[in-house]
């Protein structure tokens, strides 16, 4: 049976290209760590190191099982720190960003509700629709609509299913009518927003077979989608949002959802960092929290989520 200390003796060897370093390194006599490393070449069957009196240096058996015996270290370091962070307390700072829509309206009462189960966790909440530079800036892992443009970057879905939605105010489908056809999109005023200088006041609809794009226009356009949010709350025209920022609003009779026999653009929410290795415990804990409450609006949805 192979053991965890030989496997170590001949990795610290195969790094340190010398035996009595890597015995060193791991506080073991010279004699045991030979003894470890003729034992696991026994279990193995296969001859690992050529040596001579002034050197040392893998074969190709050696060279080719040094590669599993690194990753099999790895795994079990990963699994211990798994088990050991399982039973400690989360805590220390956490920095992410989110955009303004979702973030004040539905990420707030959330990071309550995380906070108040691991209250040795200090948050720190960057709101913005301008994507935030994780390379740049204090920022440990961000909440966005839609894939990540740079692919670099690691993605965990939150919200795979959510998609856009067309929806106006009671009082303004009073006012102005309700449209029933893309086309009659060109006589209401729509709310635009922008992103990085950019109007979108392109709208993308599905009706099941085909995708179908139209061009709106309207009075107002900001660059805070939840400036946007509060205009069609306020009955001043359509908005074209994500099914997540008005869920709230649709169930409690403020928005109407309009054609909605054709959902919109595809708005998936991911958890983004820059690294795989910022994936801690709290940020698990956190994807997981937030996934949840998503998951709690998108089975109301209007399409199938």
């Amino acid at each position: 049976m192979l053991r965890l200390d030989d496997l170590q003796v001949f990795v610290r060897t195969a790094e340190l290209g010398s035996l009595s370093a890597a015995a060193r390194l791991l506080d073991l006599s010279p004699a045991v760590a030979s003894a470890a490393l003729k034992r696991l070449e026994q279990e193995l069957a296969s001859r690992l190191f050529t040596r001579s009196t002034r050197s040392l240096r893998l074969t190709a058996e050696g060279e080719q099982y040094l590669v599993f015996a690194r990753n099999a270290l790895q795994n079990l370091a990963e699994g211990r720190d798994l088990l050991l962070s399982g039973r400690a307390e989360i805590g220390g700072l956490l920095q992410l960003s989110a955009p303004s829509d979702f973030g004040r309206n539905l990420l707030l009462p959330w990071l309550d509700t995380f906070q108040q189960a691991h209250p040795q966790l200090q948050l720190r909440l960057l709101l913005g629709d301008r994507n935030a530079d994780l390379f740049r800036q204090p920022v440990d892992i961000a909440l966005r609509y839609g894939a990540p443009e740079d692919s670099s970057l690691v993605a965990l879905p939150v919200a795979p299913g959510n998609r856009r939605v067309l929806c106006a105010s009671p009082e303004y489908l009073a006012a102005h009518g309700e449209p029933r056809r893309l086309e009659d999109l060109g006589s209401h005023n729509c709310l635009l927003y922008m992103i990085a200088g950019r109007l979108h006041d392109r709208w993308s609809f599905s009706d099941g077979r085909r995708e179908l794009g139209v061009t709106v226009s309207g009075d107002r356009s900001s660059d805070d989608a939840d400036v946007v949010r509060r205009w069609a709350l306020a009955g001043r025209g359509l908005v074209y949002k994500s099914w997540l920022d008005v869920a709230d609003d649709v169930q409690a009779g403020r928005l109407r959802v309009l054609l909605p026999g054709m959902p919109g653009d595809a708005a998936p929410l991911n958890l983004i960092c820059a690294h795989r290795a910022q994936l801690n415990r709290a940020v698990h804990l956190l994807r997981e929290h937030v996934a949840r409450h998503c998951q709690a609006l998108l089975a109301n949805a209007p399409f199938a989520a």
